[in-house]
């Protein structure tokens, strides 16, 4: 077997996955039950959270995308980056999944300069905001300033779907 069901019960096959079966639902609710840097946080705080905040950094034009950059991650889990690296399969499967994502919702083949950009300065916010900051060098961050837009605030899994689904719904009109 090489597919999973989502919550809507549709079936994602790993090998060819059809258009039909991604769901803006599904992306948010697994999104939105998706913890960060695999669940090494002091309290829960999501992907889908994420990737609004990470919408909100960037220029209207690329919102969209941002809000999407991570929509993968739904259905193939958020692994973190270190660990990711070592695998390639794992990989070349997430690209795979990521392309047909994009595909489906019109986005651009590859991620945008500004998004990945944009992603980082969250990156760098999120180590300022959710008390993990002990110091340690990250390579990744070297220049990059946390923005001060916001301080992110964790929300629970279910407002996270709702932020995530309202983003959505506000960004969809635009980018079509």
């Amino acid at each position: 077997m090489s597919f999973i069901q989502t919550l809507s019960g549709n079936h994602i096959d790993y090998r060819n996955i059809s258009h039909d079966a991604i769901c803006i639902e599904d992306i948010a609710t697994a999104l939105s039950h998706a913890c960060r840097f695999a669940g090494h946080l002091p309290e829960f705080y999501s992907v889908a959270q994420h990737s609004v905040l990470v919408s909100q950094l960037v220029p209207g034009e690329f919102a969209f995308e941002a809000l999407m950059h991570d929509a993968a991650e739904a259905y193939c889990c958020d692994i973190p980056a270190p660990l990711k690296a070592l695998l390639p399969d794992y990989r070349e499967i997430e690209r795979y999944v990521d392309s047909v994502i994009r595909e489906k919702y019109g986005l651009p083949a590859e991620h945008s300069q500004v998004v990945k950009y944009a992603d980082l300065i969250m990156l760098s916010t999120e180590r300022r905001d959710l008390d993990i900051d002990d110091g340690t060098h990250w390579p990744c961050l070297e220049g990059i300033s946390p923005t001060d837009m916001f301080t992110v605030n964790p929300l629970r899994p279910g407002q996270a779907f709702s932020l995530f689904i309202n983003r959505f719904n506000e960004l969809e009109g635009r980018a079509a």
